[in-house]
């Protein structure tokens, strides 16, 4: 099992959610939390056989991250 942490973080300038990864070499932004998701579950595998690792039982764990003044 490969197993790969994928970091969603929200851009308040460009209201859209962003991703990054060390392993994956990732480019991805969507407006909506689960459209990137589901974007980075197709990606990944490609682009990790692109650069010579495995594409098998890959999974993602991701995690969200988005910083919001709080209401006074």
């Amino acid at each position: 099992m490969n197993e790969y942490t994928i970091l969603l973080t929200w851009d308040d300038e460009s209201q859209r959610w962003g991703v990054s990864n060390d392993d994956i070499p990732l480019t991805l932004e969507s407006g909506s939390l689960d459209v990137l998701m589901e974007r980075c579950r197709y990606i990944a595998p490609e682009m990790l056989a692109l650069n010579g690792k495995s594409k098998d039982d890959v999974y993602l764990k991701f995690v969200a991250e988005r910083c919001a003044k709080a209401f006074a």
